[in-house]
């Protein structure tokens, strides 16, 4: 017999009832935009195709069928799960089995998503008490159908079961894990609605430790007992009432159980809850930045309420609180107002108590009255506060002390303080960018450059850039690097240059807080020149004298370079983890390493010299070797300026040495080497090429490095006076492989053999592209441009995509353009290459457009 012939109604009665109840539920939220009446009027929905099931399968009134979890609480999602406790007096026989296999299977039939657990009493009561999953899941309960009686025994025995204490420290713990999964941010460019910091759980997490403590079950039950205000209760149902209306929007918009606010579904999800694009901010960016402030707001309040229910929770120890001074006292390690109008008599606290959580390491943070009190006095900070001379004084300090100076801007900024003290902060606060490389808004990747700048200052820190730390320990008031980090991005998103725009702030803010001219001078020329040391290092070829000379001219003095370089290091790394990397690293130490010398110098040394310079160290390690002084004759004879002007005598005496005794080579010589940068984790597998030249050389080698899972991140291509190519690449590894000596070996055979045995190059897999670059493309460019020499230098943005560089190598070969250096620089989903090319008639516009054209059609993604 069918499951369909035990019910009055068969199966297609019920899921047509299940689909035409979403439709109307769906239409009804279309049309008044009320998210929690959704998840009720489901809870409803559903309550009634389960109970009318259960009453049509005749179960024994013994037994009872409980909602839990979520739908326990009353709140049902459009794709969320169904979660169910089926409650039995005692151990089931066979036939109960049997007919209760039947009724979850048929729960699945007619379309429900159902999470189920069959049991007595004694055995939730026992996996509760091994498993605090089980039990946060228990206590949410409502009784669908069935016996009242066994309900409340269930209800009771639970109650009775629960340890307050252990529950909250277990859902603190919880907690604490659930943040490091998500790096302990709200920002996250996809956040997830539901678990992430500022997300759903953090207001679930604490309604169960109250209502395990018997606390209250609602906010307004909070608000009752005195663990929040009035104020902070409606601040509270409306971030939850934003949660939820996203919640409940992703989950229709993708038809799925879909908690990440995924790229896909940001732009028509702002179109939905109608929010317009600005003039300079996409709509998807302002809906983002709702939804980060909004996350902050929820993090704080947890903050709060936790504190608060902990308090109550846990018996005070009855130690008194320890004076600090006036305003301020130690209470349980605590910073705490001595009372909570502390900040509407001396406004000046609201910055004077980040500055002792600094000056007091033993303090762990503020006790909630005292964060509800600095909650609702920001509202102090306005134009009068600002213009205190006592009050600018206070937040200088912030900058100069001996440690916090990282944990407290980044609390000043989580309690609203630091956006209401400097407005254009405020600004930029939950800003989303979507430019293919920051992982981060722009507040949170001006605190993570602070950051960055800070731990190179701390010895313990010292191991990962010696060169940064000894430079920063060195360099006077090196405080004033922090103020330049603050203001160096402040200026994203007002349109315009961002650089230019955020020197005008940084004046202001110098001046207004008496900073002498000549350290204003140095904070204002940082926010705008901080972007100029990675263009010159990835797009120009710093082994021109030249270039170094133009830098060092623009940088001026050895202070400037050092604070230059400094900032360089800490933005690109508080970037996104997957923009910085050891060649980058090695790029912008050599670049202050020439340029220093060129500042101690005086004056740029001619071109001769550099190279005699360079032949000179090139020999000397040569040397090392046991090789003859006449050793190099032969090679150097066919190698020009260009190409001593472009390596380092270090690659210079490598070539060299490999190459001495086979100038002539009939056969490719391929070497390949492990190179890694100073205390760098990542390491860089560095190749050269030496063969006879042939037209479409950087295409196939582009192919094969790309089809062996590698990533050029730099190219010298020289051309010898004998017609051999002699060609240097960079590489990383794609999946950021171990880079092992049987690679290097494994790279010099296949490599070789692909030269020997001329083929049309193949095109390395594609793969598919990112999320990120699919919603948020950028548009490419291309520039293609002569110089003083007869080569033209093209210059390429777009969206990086695999097999990239092939294609335009591949482009270029078709056109007859020869290659004759390659600047390749990838920052996170952006590519901005430089090529250096000849030939091709490119001296003619109308082939320059030709190509140019060519390429831009390329790199549309």
């Amino acid at each position: 017999m069918s499951r369909s012939a035990t019910s009055p109604h068969p199966l297609s009665v019920y899921k047509t009832r299940l689909q035409e109840g979403q439709k109307a539920l769906k239409a009804a939220y279309e049309a008044s935009g009320d998210a929690a009446a959704l998840l009720q009027a489901r809870c409803r929905h559903i309550d009634g195709v389960l109970t009318e099931l259960w009453q049509d399968h005749h179960f024994p009134t013994s037994l009872a069928l409980i909602a839990v979890g979520g739908y326990g609480r009353g709140e049902l999602y459009p794709a969320s799960d169904i979660d169910l406790l089926i409650l039995l007096p005692k151990a089931p026989d066979d036939k109960l089995k049997g007919k209760l296999e039947q009724l979850v299977g048929l729960f699945w039939d007619i379309g429900l998503e159902i999470g189920h657990s069959v049991r007595t009493v004694d055995e939730c009561l026992e996996e509760a008490k091994g498993d605090i999953t089980v039990q946060t899941a228990l206590i949410e309960n409502r009784l669908l159908t069935g016996s009242k009686v066994l309900f409340e025994k269930f209800r009771k025995g639970l109650a009775a079961s629960l340890d307050p204490q252990a529950f909250f420290k277990a859902k603190k713990l919880e907690q604490e894990e659930r943040y490091l999964r998500f790096q302990e941010t709200p920002y996250a460019l996809e956040p997830n609605l539901k678990e992430s910091p500022g997300g759903l759980r953090d207001l679930q997490v604490v309604l169960w430790v109250a209502q395990a403590a018997g606390l209250g079950r609602s906010w307004q039950d909070l608000e009752a007992g005195g663990f929040i205000t009035a104020e902070e209760t409606a601040a509270l149902i409306d971030a939850q009432g934003l949660l939820e209306t996203l919640r409940a929007r992703l989950h229709l918009l993708t038809g799925r159980r879909e908690d990440r606010l995924l790229f896909d579904v940001q732009t028509p999800m702002a179109a939905q809850m109608a929010i317009e694009a600005a003039p300079t901010r996409r709509a998807s960016e302002l809906l983002m930045q709702r939804y980060y402030r909004n996350a902050k707001l929820v993090t704080q309040l947890n903050i709060i309420l936790m504190q608060n229910i902990g308090a109550a929770i846990f018996p005070g120890h009855g130690q008194p609180p320890e004076p600090i001074n006036e305003r301020f006292q130690n209470t349980r390690n605590f910073l705490d107002a001595v009372d909570e109008e502390v900040f509407q008599r001396h406004p000046g606290a609201l910055l004077e108590a980040f500055l002792l959580l600094q000056q007091h390491p033993e303090l762990k943070g503020m006790t909630a009255r005292t964060l509800r009190a600095l909650w609702r006095g920001r509202l102090l900070i306005n134009d009068d506060f600002r213009a205190d001379p006592a009050n600018r004084a206070l937040f200088l300090q912030l900058f100069q002390q001996q440690q916090g100076v990282v944990h407290e801007f980044r609390r000043m900024n989580q309690y609203g303080i630091l956006g209401r003290y400097i407005p254009a902060f405020g600004a930029v606060v939950g800003q989303m960018q979507h430019d293919l490389f920051h992982a981060y808004t722009v507040d949170q990747h001006i605190l993570q450059v602070l950051r960055n700048m800070r731990r190179f200052t701390m010895e313990e820190f010292a191991h990962e850039y010696p060169l940064c730390s000894r430079l920063i320990n060195a360099f006077e008031r090196h405080w004033l690097l922090y103020i330049a980090a603050l203001f160096h991005d402040i200026a994203k998103g007002r349109g315009g240059d961002h650089s230019a725009l955020g020197m005008a702030d940084a004046q202001a803010f110098c001046e207004n807080h008496g900073l002498s001219a000549e350290d204003t001078e140095l904070v204002v020329w940082l926010v705008g020149q901080h972007l100029v040391m990675s263009q010159v290092a990835q797009k120009e070829d710093i082994t021109d004298p030249d270039v170094v000379a133009a830098f060092a001219a623009r940088v001026k003095d050895e202070r400037h370079l050092t604070a230059l370089y400094l900032l360089t290091v800490a933005d690109i790394r508080g970037t996104s983890p997957k923009v910085w990397n050891a060649w980058k690293g090695k790029l912008l130490e050599d670049l202050y390493g020439m340029t220093l010398r060129r500042l101690e110098k005086g004056e740029a040394p001619e071109p001769r010299g550099v190279i005699d310079e360079r032949q000179q160290e090139a020999l000397r390690l040569l040397r090392y070797f046991a090789l003859s002084d006449t050793v190099h004759q032969g090679l150097w004879k066919q190698l020009d300026t260009v190409y001593f002007l472009r390596h380092s005598a270090e690659e210079i005496a490598w070539h060299t040495r490999c190459l001495h005794y086979r100038i002539h080579n009939d056969e490719p010589v391929v070497k390949a080497r492990l190179r890694q940068g100073e205390n760098e984790p990542t390491e860089t597998l560095q190749v050269m090429v030496y063969t006879r030249d042939q037209p479409d050389l950087f295409a196939r080698t582009c192919s094969f490095f790309g089809r062996a899972g590698f990533n050029i991140v730099d190219a010298k291509i020289h051309t010898t006076r004998h017609g051999y190519a002699l060609d240097s690449f960079v590489l990383l590894d794609v999946s950021n492989r171990e880079i092992t000596r049987e690679m290097t070996s494994y790279v010099e055979h296949e490599l070789s053999e692909m030269l020997l045995h001329p083929a049309p190059a193949e095109a390395p897999p594609t793969g598919r592209l990112s999320r990120q670059v699919r919603h948020f493309p950028i548009t490419p460019q291309v520039s293609l441009l002569p110089d003083d020499r007869g080569h033209c230098v093209l210059s390429i943005v777009a969206a990086d995509r695999p097999g990239l560089l092939f294609a335009i190598a591949e482009t270029l070969a078709r056109h007859g353009a020869g290659l004759q250096t390659a600047k390749i620089a990838t920052l996170g989903e952006r590519v901005e290459d430089t090529f250096l090319v000849s030939g091709g008639n490119l001296d003619q516009s109308q082939n320059r457009i030709k190509l140019e054209t060519e390429l831009l059609d390329l790199l549309q993604v």
